[in-house]
């Protein structure tokens, strides 16, 4: 799971819970350690009770910071060596926070894999980003849960007066004052893919030519199937 997957009230409390100086000792102390840490080894090294470091080891793994791994201490053999241990380690992918909701990293992640197709198969740039934003709105969709899936990544749809619905905010939003022409056809087929998957017409995602500052370039139609 990368972190444009994360729910964005995820990212905020996994933030957060660094704002207690012992947990953040721990996190940094973990980070750096170049691998696994116990619960032992974290209380020796910072000085604190072993009862606590747990607590705040568990605590990050809740928050998606660290995951957990278990493993038999090499210096221990024989039938009387014990259960595997329990270690913990950082989960590979950074979380970032904005306020509102931005999404760089997914406008990064698509852009270079259109990069990527069109160098492999010859095709225009354009049309290769418009077939991966299309592909990964397919894949990040949800079933009968069109509002909710982009609702998650920071879309904020809300009810217009022609019976669809504006997007208030616009994940990439730096990126479309440079770059309007380029985000815009990427969002759109990002958008009709997630519709899509979520069993509307990719039709229902429409340019919104009224759309306010920080808004997103689209609106939805409706949220009736094609049947």
């Amino acid at each position: 799971m990368g972190t444009f997957d994360l729910p964005w009230i995820r990212k905020i409390a996994a933030i957060a819970v660094l704002g207690d100086e012992n947990r953040r000792k721990l996190y940094e102390y973990v980070l750096n350690a170049g691998s696994a840490v116990g619960r032992d080894e974290a209380a020796l090294t910072l000085g604190l009770p072993r009862s606590s470091v747990s607590f705040h080891l568990d605590r990050l793994v809740r928050e998606g910071l660290f995951q957990v791994e278990f493993r038999k201490s090499p210096d221990r053999t024989g039938p009387g060596s014990g259960r595997p241990s329990k270690l913990y380690r950082p989960m590979v992918d950074e979380i970032g926070v904005s306020i509102p909701e931005r999404h760089y990293d997914l406008a990064g992640h698509l852009m270079a894999a259109a990069i990527q197709r069109a160098e492999s198969d010859g095709a225009p740039v354009e049309a290769a980003l418009r077939e991966v934003a299309s592909a990964r709105g397919s894949e990040l969709g949800r079933p009968g849960d069109f509002l909710g899936a982009i609702s998650d990544l920071g879309y904020h749809p809300t009810p217009d007066a022609s019976g669809g619905y504006r997007l208030l905010n616009c994940p990439f939003h730096r990126l479309s004052l440079d770059h309007k022409e380029v985000v815009c056809a990427m969002n759109g087929a990002f958008l009709s893919g997630a519709a899509t998957a979520s069993g509307l017409g990719a039709d229902v995602v429409v340019p919104d030519p009224d759309h306010g500052p920080g808004h997103c370039c689209a609106r939805i139609t409706t949220l009736e199937g094609d049947s």
